[in-house]
């Protein structure tokens, strides 16, 4: 731990707008942002590090972390060559993993680089409980995903459900996790994240419910193991610029970050 973990950001949209200034503002801590890879390089106007539209000349600056926070297209196409790189790879978009070939590849490419790939909590709490229940012997996980039903829009849940009309907590969605993942992508990162910590995206149960009464992203997991139950709700408060992602997601992001660097970590 005697130099600082240099870090590389793969988007800069909502998220990664969020992760870019809390460490840009780091200063003098044990973490640097190093540069950002952006779709378009207008889209990182104004950083002061360099702001590239292609993958390999932020390779090419040896970073030791790539925070991927461009959606599942964006870990599809570099996941694997970040690892390669010899860097470990932070995603947002957890999501992906739903489909077997990508987290297969991933694998296969962490193995070989001997990195790992690291997932966040996101909008979740009690990972920890679980996942140590899951040693001990978990026998069921069940989440629901409560929102306003406007955060539903752009979404399969449009063809199921008059948004503009809907007046009661309503279920839209029953399936694995699996599933949810991969029809609800932008809004479901956080089922894959908490099936990928438990048993898995075939046997993980997710419910989607769109609910005028939430007045934010409520996400409620429910839990029985040989070592105890566990009910836990979380009350997230949407993303001003995005009311499909929770507000904490980022600095979910920013803690597994700054937890490489410390000297004491939970």
């Amino acid at each position: 731990m005697n130099r600082k973990l240099r870090v590389a950001l793969i988007g800069h949209g909502a998220i990664g707008r969020v992760i870019a200034r809390e460490l840009l503002a780091q200063g003098g801590s044990e973490v640097e942002l190093i540069a950002v890879l952006c779709h378009r390089a207008e889209e990182g106007g104004g950083l002061p590090v360099p702001v590239y539209t292609e993958l390999p000349p932020l390779l090419a600056l040896q970073p030791d972390l790539i925070v991927e926070a461009a959606g599942h297209e964006a870990v599809r196409a570099y996941g694997a060559d970040c690892l390669a790189a010899g860097a470990d790879l932070l995603l947002v978009s957890v999501g992906v993993l739903s489909d077997p070939d990508v987290l297969d590849a991933l694998e296969r490419a962490a193995r070989a680089a001997g990195r790992q790939v690291l997932l966040p909590s996101g909008a979740l709490a009690g990972l920890d409980y679980l996942q140590a229940a899951r040693l001990a012997g978990l026998q069921s996980v069940c989440y629901r995903s409560r929102k306003p039903p406007q955060a539903w829009r752009d979404t399969p849940a449009e063809k199921l459900l008059d948004l503009g009309s809907v007046r009661e907590a309503t279920v839209f969605f029953r399936g694995t996790a699996r599933q949810a993942a991969r029809d609800y992508p932008k809004n479901a990162n956080v089922a894959a994240t908490l099936a990928l910590c438990t048993l898995g995206l075939d046997d993980t149960q997710v419910e989607l419910i769109a609910d005028p009464q939430a007045s934010g992203n409520v996400h409620e997991i429910e839990a029985q193991s040989v070592v105890g139950r566990l009910s836990v709700q979380v009350q997230n408060l949407p993303s001003p610029d995005n009311p499909k992602t929770s507000l904490v997601t980022p600095y979910s992001a920013l803690r597994t970050i700054m937890s490489r660097r410390a000297a004491v970590s939970v």
